[in-house]
C-alpha cells in the first residue's frame, strides 16, 4: 500500500477533487476567513486560488509528499503565503490560540480520527476562531444511505481511508463549535459520493 498510497492515490484525489464544478464550492467556504489560518489536508492547493484578500499566512498540514509537489505551482502563483508545517491534522504542531481560522475540505472524510483532528483545530484557533469547512458524507436518503453503507469498504479501501458515511455538521457541533451556517445538498455525480456539506463553525469567545 505504500506506493499506491504515496504515488496512486494523491493523484485520483487531485483529479477527483479538481473537477470545476468543486471550485464554487470551495469559494464560498473559503468566504470569511482572515488572519492566520491553518488548513488541515491541504492535498494539491486547490483551495489557494480562493484565499480571501484577508488571509495574511496559511499554514499547510498535509501528509502526501506527492501532494505537496503537486501544490508546487499554485502556491508560487498564490498571494497569500504558504507554509507547510506538518503532516498529521490529528496533530498540528501549532501552539494552543495561534490561529484565527481553520479551512478542511474533503478531509474529515479520510483523517483516521476526525473528533481528533477537530479537537486538534478547536485547540489552535483562538477564542471566536472559525472553522470552515466542505465535506461529502452520509445522505439522509435511506436508499442512498444504504449503498454508501455497502459501498464504504470498498471507498475506504481504493481511497486511502476515505469514508462515504461521516457526516461533518455532527463532527464539528460536537468537537465544541457552535454553528454559524450549514448547508447540505448534492452536487454533481453520483448521489453516494455527492451529498455535501458546506460550513462555517465558531469556537467560543
Amino acid at each position: 500500500m505504500g506506493v499506491y498510497r504515496e504515488h496512486v492515490v494523491p493523484r485520483l484525489v487531485d483529479l477527483a477533487c479538481g473537477v470545476a464544478d468543486f471550485d464554487r464550492w470551495r469559494a464560498r467556504a473559503a468566504q470569511g476567513l482572515r488572519g492566520t489560518v491553518v488548513e488541515i489536508g491541504f492535498g494539491s492547493g486547490h483551495n489557494v486560488p480562493h484565499y480571501p484578500s484577508e488571509v495574511e499566512m496559511v499554514l499547510a498540514v498535509e501528509p502526501a509528499r506527492l501532494a505537496r509537489r503537486l501544490a508546487a505551482d499554485r502556491v508560487e502563483a498564490s498571494a497569500v503565503p504558504v507554509e507547510h508545517v506538518g503532516l498529521d491534522g490529528q496533530d498540528i504542531p501549532l501552539d494552543d490560540g495561534t490561529c484565527d481560522a481553520a479551512l478542511c475540505t474533503f478531509t474529515l472524510c479520510t483523517v483516521p480520527d476526525p473528533t481528533k483532528a477537530l479537537a486538534e483545530i478547536h485547540r489552535v484557533l483562538r477564542p471566536g476562531g472559525t472553522v470552515h469547512f466542505l465535506e461529502h458524507g452520509l445522505s439522509p436518503d435511506p436508499d442512498v444511505a444504504r449503498w454508501q453503507h455497502r459501498l464504504d469498504p470498498v471507498q475506504k479501501r481504493l481511497a486511502d481511508g476515505c469514508h462515504l458515511t461521516r457526516d461533518a455538521p455532527t463532527l464539528v457541533e460536537a468537537a465544541g463549535f457552535a454553528m454559524e451556517s450549514s448547508e447540505q445538498r448534492y452536487g454533481r455525480g453520483p448521489k453516494p459520493w455527492t451529498w455535501l456539506s458546506l460550513g462555517v463553525g465558531k469556537k467560543p469567545a
